[in-house]
């Protein structure tokens, strides 16, 4: 089932840790497993690294602290030893972490040295782009990572009901696009041709942290943006090359599109107004941001719509 949701202010940062919560806590009945927030600030010039050394259902116990403090120590010897200068590091769980450092060198190489340490999973690098994820329905990853002070101009969010695949933070969106910098996308729906993607993207030199078709959608996107494609264009590629039912929301660090399949079976609703852009798989959440009721209306079959930040 799931939900997806996305915002763009158009008039500057907001609260959007606060907002996307309203939006998926609404939708609590499309996914209670988990919870996840892709959310854009203004880029700077520092890269943001949001990781995790343990899966959530696995931490605690005797001894945890302790691995958790020794892969902690790893990360930041390596990162030391690739000529990253580590700015700040602090977790909210335990488990989760999120860095700041200054690092000019191949996102790949980074994010790989990094996950070579047991455990460790990168959830996100960049310079605009933070993924925030977790078991539980919004309002409890909220209150677990202090999302309610995050500010962004755009972001997407995810609930999930597993229905094919365990409860884990491995299967929970949204999904980084490794290694392209800030690109992210969420999903829901199915692609029935995500095996023979699989290989094509493996050939070229990908790999993927999950079995989730949403991971293939984020690199097939953020590979054709890399080669100089415009995100319109890409989007519409992929209406031909993917087969199956769904709609998918990407973000970059300065756009964010929609998609709908030929089938357009899977819902989404959209609201846009002078200074922002809403879009969920309920109108119920679209309320829950705007406080209102409004007009709103369902893109069509095949639809590609992309706004600038």
């Amino acid at each position: 089932m799931c939900g997806i949701a996305g915002i763009i202010h158009r008039d500057g940062p907001s609260d959007m840790g606060a907002e996307l919560t309203r939006m998926l806590q609404s939708m609590k009945h499309r996914g209670p497993d988990s919870t996840g927030y892709a959310f854009y600030s203004e880029p700077d010039d520092l890269v943001t690294i949001r990781f995790m050394l343990a899966e959530p259902n696995e931490y605690g116990g005797f001894g945890f602290d302790e691995k958790i403090e020794r892969s902690r120590a790893e990360v930041e010897s390596r990162l030391a030893k690739i000529g990253a200068d580590l700015v700040t590091i602090h977790s909210d769980t335990g488990y989760a972490f999120r860095a700041k450092i200054r690092y000019d060198g191949d996102l790949k190489t980074l994010a790989d040295y990094l996950e070579d340490i047991p455990g460790c999973q990168v959830l996100s690098l960049g310079n605009s782009l933070e993924i925030v994820k977790d078991l539980g329905d919004a309002n409890s990853v909220l209150e677990q990572y202090n999302l309610g002070g995050i500010r962004g101009t755009h972001g997407i969010g995810h609930v999930r009901m597993a229905t094919e695949s365990d409860v884990d933070l491995a299967s929970a969106h949204p999904y980084w696009a490794y290694p392209f910098a800030d690109v992210a996308v969420v999903h829901n729906g199915q692609l029935t041709n995500y095996h023979t993607w699989r290989r094509r993207l493996e050939r070229a030199g990908h790999r993927f942290q999950s079995e989730c078709d949403s991971e293939i959608i984020a690199v097939y996107l953020a590979e054709k943006l890399e080669s100089g494609m415009d995100l319109n264009t890409a989007m519409k590629y992929s209406l031909d090359d993917f087969d199956g039912v769904f709609t998918y929301l990407v973000a970059t660090s300065d756009q964010l599109g929609i998609a709908k399949d030929e089938m357009a079976a899977k819902p989404l609703v959209l609201f846009e107004s002078d200074d922002l852009v809403v879009m969920a798989s309920e109108e119920i959440a679209i309320r829950a941001l705007v406080g209102r009721e409004v007009d709103t209306r369902d893109p069509y079959e095949r639809e590609v719509l992309t706004w600038q930040v």
